[in-house]
């Protein structure tokens, strides 16, 4: 019979404590949830990475390594409230190599990247170099495949993204490559895109899918709740860079930043639409008994204007 003085032994202490970190996003207050979902979700990535590094030893920079552990991290997301969807992922399976490049929003898109990882059989991704010395997920990234780079040294990047490249071609394998550089706090607009990605497409006549992030409306950075949400993943069509040449760089660029945005900016529209339907029906008010929210509006504002009338998320 396990006694008071046998729980609080370190045996079943580390467990209980592991599986509450674990567990603690479940809890029903946004603002403890802000913190929660945060802990929760770095201690599995911690647990996963540990679980799974043997398996990176025995095949190191096997692409297939991170396959295995999306497969198991994706579930995470029930317990962080988040709903994932994935469009066109008839365009993401298709057998060939290509250079995905996506808007960056926080460090949950970490769980879009799981959902999306387990639809391929062959991905990677690029990831600053401070992240191999977080110990055990770093020696794992490397270990499945990801490319690091220092982003203080753009010459050595894009030298090491344009091998990345040529390997993932020859492999069929696809490439994940952050062209805003860092995470979009704001997310109203998209951040203007660095061009290495498209440099290095085009170096390698590899083909551009682009895929967008619709925002997280959830996620409150000013008053730090973290409520309930669904996110869509849009993958467009393939973008050819075949014949051009250094001198598109600029145009393509553009080309696909506007696509991205025009895409981002329909999916904002689409959430204002769910979030004041949602409301309706929950609270079973007419659209003239709160703030009228106009489409061009940034759909994560909707939270701030809903707060008042209730938690539209639960």
């Amino acid at each position: 019979m396990v006694t008071l003085c046998d729980v609080m032994s370190w045996q079943y202490l580390v467990p209980l404590i592991i599986v509450a970190l674990i567990c603690s996003p479940l809890i029903p207050n946004n603002k403890l949830r802000y913190y929660t979902c945060y802990i929760g979700f770095g201690t599995v990535m911690l647990l996963t990475a540990m679980f799974f590094l043997p398996l990176g030893i025995i095949r190191p920079r096997n692409l297939h390594n991170l396959t295995v552990g999306c497969k198991y991290l994706k579930h995470y997301t029930k317990i962080l409230g988040i709903e994932w969807s994935l469009r066109g992922e008839d365009i993401l399976k298709e057998d060939r190599g290509a250079v995905l490049v996506t808007n960056h929003q926080s460090v949950m898109d970490v769980m879009g990247m799981a959902t999306v990882w387990d639809k391929l059989d062959k991905l990677s991704a690029i990831c600053k170099k401070e992240l191999l010395y977080y110990i055990p997920l770093g020696p794992l990234l490397w270990l499945g495949g990801l490319v690091f780079i220092d982003r203080l040294d753009p010459k050595s990047a894009f030298d090491k993204i344009e091998a990345s490249v040529h390997q993932m071609l020859h492999q069929k394998a696809k490439l994940w490559i952050c062209p805003e550089g860092t995470r979009n706090k704001q997310r109203k607009v998209l951040l203007p895109f660095k061009k290495g990605a498209f440099r290095v497409a085009i170096c390698t006549q590899a083909p551009i899918i682009p895929i967008v992030y619709s925002p997280y409306y959830f996620i409150d950075l000013d008053n730090k709740t973290f409520s309930k949400g669904k996110v869509v993943l849009s993958a467009l069509e393939p973008i050819s860079t075949e014949g051009l040449t250094l001198d598109d760089v600029d145009s393509l660029t553009e080309k696909v930043y506007k696509l991205m945005s025009d895409e981002y900016e329909k999916l904002q529209t689409e959430i204002i639409n769910y979030l004041q339907n949602d409301i309706n029906t929950k609270l079973n008010l007419n659209r003239k008994d709160y703030i009228e929210v106009q489409p061009q509006i940034p759909a994560f504002w909707v939270s701030d204007l809903f707060v008042e009338k209730g938690d539209f998320s639960q």
